[in-house]
């Protein structure tokens, strides 16, 4: 084909070869300017579809065959053999750019080593793509001597796989907008909604604005008083050069909207993008979602956009020459380009981490960003060190500003002038109060006692008394025995509540609508609930009974009480449960905080006892407890000859070991329909709408408890594939679910149907 002309060569119908080239190597370079390797994405861009140029890939893109064909592998081979070492780094990320990021040695034939060797693997003639890049400069190498990042033998397999993860993020995004601005209506119309978006500076003024009217409409007490010192402490620190800062106010304290004021007001002082706010439960992404829409004036969330995983069907693997783009709300879902961001930490940590194409798109995006990460002390045990070191490299490399914004501050510090610390934690993290223990008493509102071992009849006694009172379990099975041994002795029961990750969103939602009124009218409300009420859920309980755990989670549970300090003191019994805690992280964490109790009687709660709770955490665990996965291990085994196992620590790195899968509740006629509309579909439908639709009507179950209900024939599958094979569960029992107390997995024979139901 030595005498195809570039007009004959395409990339896709309606698009030439070397326009699809020189377009991508133009973006990919500005992306990855961001952090001083334009010219590393350039060549990226320059090579990534060369294998494009074969004869038989031209039959395919043509309709004439339709054999599949390796195109990617041609442009990895043709940098790692002209570059020495920095050919090898290019080559990750330019035969991933679909099938994603492979391992660099493995006996899987996708590892780079197999597709490097032309005796292992054949790939298609495709020399005639010279003649794309006819005129222009032929692809270089990168400048090996002026390394984007600290070249320090310590810890330099890490940022070396870190800056391959990075490049490959802009090579990914810069391919896949090029395809959507050259594709159909409906591809147009999504890079459309990508434009327009308001500056930081339109912003910050908004919130300037909302910020103005809230505080002239707060109430002239303690509370707001300190509320609006958070804020100006804020509002000061912003002013500081980018880095590591910590943000430690007391549940309760505003740090919300005062953190989004820093961020604003950081980015704009440093010339920095975006806002992305990490949150840890998905339960109250929405929330927050919320509460920046209204400050901002973003009704239609066109520039506030939520990224979670709620319903989305898994990432499947693109293949050679199938670009898989996710059918979400929001195209800045794909790739982070909005300038706020909401996200949760499973979503942001894995994708640093990740090997997959779709999930690395958004990464480079974070570069020159503010990063709030929100409760930070919910960073899981088995993978702190490896985030840590992540947060280390995206401010150290990547010109981000990291805050760690939570009421109880880890202790993430490394060891410094002979002060207790944590050995591979943070040096230079800025704390943005200027006394966080002075801060600490003027905000303190409870006390908390600990009560020793409760018996579940005497909780329940307790409970009774208490016309208004919170309970907090950490398990659903304790919550829903607790709630119906309560509902068997309040007459009524008047003003008796249940809430738990078993009930749908929208059930969720109403119970605590329900409660907020029944607070502030001064009515009867107890609840039961698991700890998803203290994931920054707005309540105010005159008494709050919590069961032991961690000094954070008591922390967490005590902001419920007492919130807006209208009372002189609320008060919090910690207790432990009839039969114990659950093993593992529960029991784990319940007894550090007593080994801390013992230390701080007198103030539970003080940052002293805080920082000794997370020492003792951290000593209990033991260093190998804090990268169980080996994965910071993994990546310096080889890093002297950049063989870097990407697949395998993306599929490793899992916050959430035990895995999850949606059952949709149809209790109502838009349950039903949605119901009907899943039966409906068919292979080869996008159900991302769809599934959207269907989120308030879900719940997550455990794959153990989705198996015995489906064994039971309470849950049954649809969608492509049908009753066998159907991807989507739908609760066939509706007799298993009230809106009062969500899913009842806990039935011995979940598959009973009720005499009601069966006569309908």
């Amino acid at each position: 084909m030595s005498g195809d002309t570039t007009d004959d060569l395409i990339a896709r119908p309606g698009q030439l070869l070397h326009e699809h080239l020189i377009n991508v190597a133009t973006r990919t370079e500005a992306f990855a300017a961001r952090f001083d390797a334009g010219p590393w994405g350039r060549v990226c861009g320059l090579l990534h579809d060369i294998g494009k140029a074969s004869p038989l890939f031209q039959q395919r893109v043509r309709g004439e065959t339709d054999r599949k064909v390796d195109h990617s592998t041609a442009g990895a081979r043709h940098a790692a053999a002209g570059w020495k070492g920095v050919g090898r780094l290019l080559a990750y990320c330019i035969a991933g750019h679909h099938s994603g990021l492979p391992d660099g040695q493995s006996n899987d034939e996708s590892s780079l080593a197999h597709r490097l060797d032309p005796a292992r693997r054949r790939i298609e003639d495709c020399s005639a793509w010279r003649a794309c890049l006819e005129g222009l400069t032929e692809p270089a190498p990168p400048d090996a001597g002026a390394w984007p990042f600290d070249t320090r033998p310590d810890g330099l397999g890490f940022r070396l796989a870190f800056f391959v993860r990075m490049l490959f993020s802009c090579l990914v995004d810069a391919d896949r907008l090029d395809a959507e601005a050259a594709g159909d209506a409906n591809s147009l119309a999504r890079a459309d909604r990508r434009k327009g978006y308001p500056g930081l500076d339109v912003l910050t003024r908004r919130l300037d604005a909302f910020m103005h009217e809230k505080q002239l409409a707060a109430k002239n007490s303690q509370v707001n008083r300190i509320r609006a010192e958070v804020l100006a402490a804020c509002r000061e620190a912003a002013m500081l050069a980018p880095g590591l800062f910590s943000l430690t106010v007391p549940t309760g304290g505003g740090k919300t909207l005062s953190s989004l004021a820093f961020a604003l007001d950081h980015a704009q002082r440093h010339g920095l993008s975006r806002v992305v706010y990490v949150i840890p439960y998905t339960s109250i992404i929405e929330q927050n979602a919320r509460v920046f829409r209204e400050a901002l004036g973003d009704a239609g969330g066109e520039f506030v956009v939520e990224h979670h995983s709620n319903l989305l069907p898994p990432e499947k693997s693109g293949g050679e020459d199938s670009a898989q783009v996710d059918d979400r709300p929001h195209p800045a879902t794909e790739n982070w380009d909005a300038p706020v961001i909401v996200t949760t930490a499973v979503q942001f940590f894995e994708s640093l981490f990740s090997h997959k194409a779709g999930r690395c798109r958004k990464l480079h995006n974070l570069a020159k960003s503010v990063i709030i990460l929100d409760e930070t002390q919910m960073l899981p045990l088995p993978y702190l060190l490896p985030c840590l070191d992540a947060l280390r490299e995206l401010t150290a490399t990547y010109g981000a500003s990291v805050v760690l914004c939570t009421a109880t501050q880890p202790a993430l510090n490394a060891p410094e002038n002979g002060a207790e610390g944590l050995k591979g934690g943070l040096t230079g993290v800025r704390e943005i109060m200027h006394s966080p223990v002075e801060l600490h008493n003027s905000l303190r509102r409870v006390e908390v006692q600990y009560i020793g071992e409760v018996k579940d009849a005497e909780l329940v006694e307790l409970l009774s008394r208490d016309s208004q009172a919170l309970c907090i379990v950490p398990t659903r099975r304790q919550a829903r025995r607790l709630f119906d041994s309560l509902r068997s002795v309040i007459p009524g029961p008047v003003g008796l509540f249940h809430l738990s990750a078993l009930m749908c969103p929208q059930h969720r939602t109403a119970t605590l609508d329900r409660i907020r009124l029944a607070l502030a009218e001064g009515r009867p409300c107890r609840v039961v609930s698991t700890t998803l009420v203290e994931a920054g859920v707005d309540v105010d309980f005159p008494v709050v009974y919590r069961a032991e755990g961690g000094i954070d989670s008591i922390a967490q549970a005590a902001g419920r009480c007492n919130r807006e300090g209208l009372r002189e003191r609320g008060e919090v019994y910690v207790f432990r449960p009839e039969g114990g805690l659950p093993p593992g992280h529960f029991r784990r964490t319940a007894q550090a905080g007593r080994s801390v109790m013992d230390r701080h009687q007198d103030d539970l709660l003080h940052p002293d006892a805080v920082r000794d709770y997370f020492l003792e955490l951290y000593w209990q665990a033991g260093p190998g407890s804090l990268d169980e996965k080996d994965i910071l291990e993994r990546l310096t085994s080889d890093a002297k000859h950049c063989w870097f196992p990407f697949r395998e620590i993306g599929q490793k790195f899992q916050f959430i070991e035990e895995a999850t899968q949606a059952l949709v509740i149809p209790y109502d006629a838009k349950g039903r329909e949605l119901e009907r509309a899943l039966d409906a579909l068919q292979s080869g439908d996008r159900a991302g709408g769809l599934l959207r639709r269907a989120q308030r009507h879900t719940v997550s179950l455990y794959t153990r408890d989705m198996d015995r209900l489906e064994r039971a024939g309470a849950v049954r599958r649809t969608g492509p594939g049908g009753r066998a094979a159907g991807q989507f569960f739908v609760l066939s029992n509706p007799g298993l679910y009230s809106p009062e107390v969500g899913l009842d997995v806990f039935r011995d024979d979940p598959g009973v149907q009720s005499p009601e139901n069966l006569m309908a």
